[in-house]
């Protein structure tokens, strides 16, 4: 099916094609025409499979029709958990956007940098806005941005910004928006009780999930390496080594981690430097565009990279710490064998952490050999079973999912299309 069968003008073809959109995705393919026909939307699809387009491309489709003379006003709103994210997708937004006869104006607004830039941006109007959530309120607070023209609503990576972190600053976002309006939630994974809040969101919507491919080695191999907790590090570096990896992105699960596992790798004469919430913006916008242009081989990151971060041609995501949930792991691993392209997962199982290894596995349908590096082979003992089994987060409520379950209870009212 080519990108002109969906309905899209001839101008967002041809800028599709540009972009290196030869044919729609399956993602692509379902969602384009639900959203041209007004619908609102659940859509679930792995990571890498084209969803930022996929609504991207609807939406300047409506904007392309509208009067060229009337002023800008906020028509459509992209609300995203992270500053990279919004920074990814207001550029393909732009992109897609530029063959337009009347390009509409698109403003990104994420913390972390100063907001008088995006105060200005804002002057004369703006036709789409992509922000985070606590900067979008900050600019409706400075009086430099105001929602009540937004038609169409795009939360990209819902299941996050519908969790816990974000559920009070996304339901201030949602009190300033009209009732009247279109909503498009995308993301990789839904939840259950992430999914009951979005269904309370959602007017009759369609729902759309494109099932992940099996990662049978076909776009992403996955590999585990049974190891001590104290030789992870010695691990990596002799597994990058030896197996010639040029570029790999080092999932931990702290900030303290992701510094002092950079810092090792650093001074064993590997180009390491690390990424994740505590550093500036403008230090993690410089990592992140280097690690782009290959000038670091290692980047050791917390959770923050594990979302919406698009990595061309990113062969090689570590798990040197095991996420915390399935949910995570999906996201992690997503970083690589992007559109199409191959790519390997690999996992260190400390002792410790081997029960939890075998429920990511279960959740997962996986069954993964457990590799033994020569040399490191593994002494530690596995602790005690903790009582009730423990390990990843379970199907019985815990406490962020009773708060989730509250908060369901009190959504906003469905927005009627």
């Amino acid at each position: 099916m080519p990108f002109t069968s969906l309905g899209l003008a001839p101008a967002l073809v041809q800028a599709a094609a540009a972009l290196g959109f030869q044919t729609p995705t399956p993602i692509q393919s379902q969602a384009i025409p639900a959203v041209l026909a007004g619908r609102d939307l659940l859509a679930t699809a792995q990571t890498g499979s084209g969803k930022t387009a996929a609504y991207a491309l609807p939406l300047l489709h409506r904007l392309a029709h509208a009067d060229a003379r009337a002023p800008r006003r906020v028509q459509a709103l992209v609300v995203v958990p992270t500053r990279e994210l919004a920074a990814q997708a207001g550029e393909v937004v732009r992109a897609l956007a530029q063959p337009l006869p009347r390009p509409p104006k698109v403003v990104v607004a994420f913390g972390g940098v100063s907001i008088n830039p995006q105060m200005m941006a804002l002057r004369g109007g703006a036709d789409v806005v992509v922000a985070t959530p606590g900067r979008l309120l900050d600019l409706v607070a400075h009086n430099a941005l105001r929602l009540s023209s937004v038609n169409l609503l795009v939360l990209d990576e819902a299941d996050r910004l519908l969790d816990l972190g974000f559920a009070d600053e996304l339901q201030r976002v949602l009190e300033l928006l009209p009732a009247q309006r279109q909503n498009l939630f995308f993301s990789a994974t839904f939840p259950a009780p992430v999914q009951t809040l979005a269904n309370g969101l959602l007017h009759e919507p369609e729902c759309i999930d494109v099932p992940h491919e099996r990662n049978d080695g076909a776009v992403i191999e996955q590999r585990a390496f049974l190891v001590d907790s104290t030789r992870r590090t010695q691990l990596l570096r002799q597994l990058i080594q030896s197996q010639g990896w040029k570029r790999v992105l080092v999932f931990v699960s702290t900030q303290y981690a992701a510094e002092r596992v950079a810092a090792k790798l650093h001074h064993g004469d590997l180009y390491a430097t690390s990424f994740h919430g505590g550093l500036s913006q403008g230090a993690r916008q410089q990592a992140l565009a280097e690690f782009k242009e290959k000038r670091w081989d290692v980047v050791v990151t917390t959770d923050l990279a594990a979302r919406g971060i698009d990595i061309e041609g990113l062969p090689v995501v570590v798990n040197y710490d095991l996420p915390r949930s399935t949910v995570d792991y999906v996201h992690r691993i997503g970083r690589t064998g992007r559109a199409g392209a191959s790519g390997l997962a690999v996992s260190f199982v400390t002792p410790a952490a081997e029960a939890h290894w075998r429920l990511i596995e279960k959740r997962q349908g996986l069954s993964l050999p457990l590799e033994v590096q020569p040399g490191l082979e593994p002494t530690e003992e596995p602790p005690p079973a903790a009582p009730g089994g423990g390990g990843i987060k379970g199907k019985r409520p815990s406490k962020k999912d009773k708060l989730r379950a509250a908060a369901a209870k009190t959504v906003t009212p469905p927005a009627q299309s």
